[in-house]
C-alpha cells in the first residue's frame, strides 16, 4: 500500500480536499482508505447503544457487524496512542492510503495551505512535503510542484503519479 498524507493546519481545506480527492481517486480505478488523525477526544459510538455499554463497562475492543458494514472500536485504557505505521497494518489492502493529519510525520505529505489561515507553510521545514495545494500564485522558492487547491482532478492526477499506484 502507498501512503499519502494531506496535511497542513486547521482551516486550511484538508477535509474538503481529501473528500472530493477520494471519489476522483475511485474514478480512475484505484481503491482508497483514509486515517484520520484528532487531536482531541471523540467518540464514533452513542450512548445508550449495546456497543456503547460494552466499551463503558471495560472491553478494550467492540466490534460491531451488520450486513451493511463492521467498525471495531479499540479502547487505549491508558496505553499510549499508536503509531502511524501500527495503524496502517490494521487497515485491509488498497491501492493507496491518504492520511489526514500527523503533519509532522516522517511520512510523504501534500501540504494544503492557504494564507488566510495565518499559520507557516510546512513545507520549508519538512523535507517529506512533496507538493503544495493552495491558493497561492507562486511558492516562495520551493522546489516542489504547486497545485491549484480548486483543481482537483490536477491533484488526483498528482497524487496517481506520485503514489506510481
Amino acid at each position: 500500500m502507498r501512503i499519502l498524507g494531506i496535511a497542513g493546519y486547521s482551516g486550511s481545506g484538508k477535509t474538503t480536499l481529501v473528500t472530493k480527492l477520494i471519489p476522483a481517486l475511485i474514478e480512475r480505478g484505484l481503491t482508497v482508505s483514509t486515517i484520520k488523525h484528532a487531536h482531541h477526544a471523540f467518540d464514533v459510538d452513542t450512548p445508550g447503544k449495546d456497543s456503547y455499554e460494552h466499551r463503558k463497562a471495560g472491553a478494550t475492543e467492540v466490534l460491531v457487524s451488520s450486513a451493511q458494514r463492521w467498525a471495531l472500536m479499540h479502547e487505549h485504557r491508558g496505553a499510549a496512542e499508536p503509531g502511524l505505521d501500527e495503524l496502517l497494518d490494521r487497515l485491509a489492502p488498497v491501492d493507496l492510503v491518504l492520511v489526514e493529519g500527523w503533519k509532522f510525520g516522517d511520512h510523504p505529505k501534500l501540504e494544503v495551505f492557504r494564507q488566510s489561515v495565518g499559520k507557516p507553510m510546512l513545507a520549508p521545514d519538512d523535507k517529506q512535503v512533496v507538493a503544495i495545494a493552495t491558493d497561492l500564485q507562486e511558492l516562495p522558492d520551493l522546489a516542489i510542484p504547486r497545485l491549484d487547491i480548486d483543481d482537483v482532478d490536477a491533484i488526483a492526477d498528482f497524487v496517481v503519479e506520485y503514489a506510481k499506484v
